[in-house]
């Protein structure tokens, strides 16, 4: 499973979701990912990761997203 590859452990980044085996942080791939990045200049930027890495955030992201109840203030 894809999100096998996603570590949480408080003695890594402060206990931000990271990659397995890195210090690259969820958020920090989500963010290249807003700004434009492709997934291959993502691997590019960090030789480390795979393909499989970067859509594992993408997996984990969408489980927390999924999991969270949204509240709309307004109208």
């Amino acid at each position: 499973m894809a999100i096998d590859r996603i570590s949480v452990d408080p003695q890594v980044c402060s206990g931000k979701p990271h990659i397995r085996g890195t210090r690259i942080m969820v958020k920090n791939i989500l963010g290249m990912l807003a700004g434009g990045y492709t997934i291959d200049r993502i691997v590019e930027a960090y030789p480390e990761l795979t393909r499989e890495d970067v859509e594992a955030a993408l997996d984990y992201a969408r489980e927390v997203v999924d999991g969270e109840k949204v509240i709309l203030r307004g109208a």
